[in-house]
């Protein structure tokens, strides 16, 4: 089977998490980053949980799960440690439609977690469809080191240029080479070699 891969909008979404232990724990921060509206059904979680929901972070249904929480679900993440709970969700989400990751479990998935690399704006997503998520995170710490923090920066100044020439007026096809000029790798290296230049030089002020 071959998958799409893409990146998804999940701002005022609902998205619902069942199970509240470290697993449904570990999922729950990327919802949150994205802005979705995060509903946790577990009769127990963990104390990070627990601060998320007093913070207004998440909603948590303190219960377990039953047929009908999933109205109203854009996806759900099936993370309790009972394989019979996990099925339900998963038969449940079949029927309405709605996207489901039962977590561990590649035959109860409509969609796989990649493993990411962040750096602001950039994001660097890689899956093995569930084959061997020990190469995804291989593969992921090395692109880490490729790719590092001053990334972020640079995309930011990218971001802001692109801005500009789209503004400007000019014939986009001399905008499009432009932009891809800019994106070289001889343009990232030279951009790097100025902001080390200029904080070497706010260091040594600072000495």
């Amino acid at each position: 089977m071959s998958f799409f891969p893409m990146f998804i909008k999940l701002r005022d979404r609902q998205c619902v998490v069942i199970g509240g232990g470290k697993t449904a724990e570990a999922k729950i921060p990327g919802l949150i980053e994205a802005e979705a509206r995060v509903r946790v059904i577990a009769p127990k979680v963990t104390e990070a949980i627990s601060t998320w929901a007093r913070e207004g972070c998440v909603e948590w249904l303190q219960q377990k799960f039953e047929s009908g929480d999933l109205e109203g679900a854009f996806l759900v993440i099936a993370a309790t440690s009972a394989a019979d709970v996990n099925q339900e969700v998963f038969q449940e989400a079949e029927a309405r439609g709605t996207l489901c990751n039962a977590v561990d479990d590649p035959a109860r998935c409509h969609f796989y977690y990649p493993a990411v690399v962040r750096r602001g704006a950039l994001q660097i997503a890689i899956s093995t469809s569930g084959f061997s998520p020990a190469l995804a995170q291989r593969l992921r710490r090395e692109l880490e080191v490729e790719f590092g923090p001053e990334y972020e920066t640079w995309l930011e100044w990218l971001g802001l240029i692109r801005s500009v020439l789209r503004r400007s007026g000019g014939d986009p096809e001399d905008t499009k080479k432009i932009l891809h000029l800019l994106a070289s790798n001889e343009m990232f290296e030279g951009f790097s070699k100025r902001n080390a230049n200029e904080l070497q030089k706010e260091q040594g002020n600072m000495a």
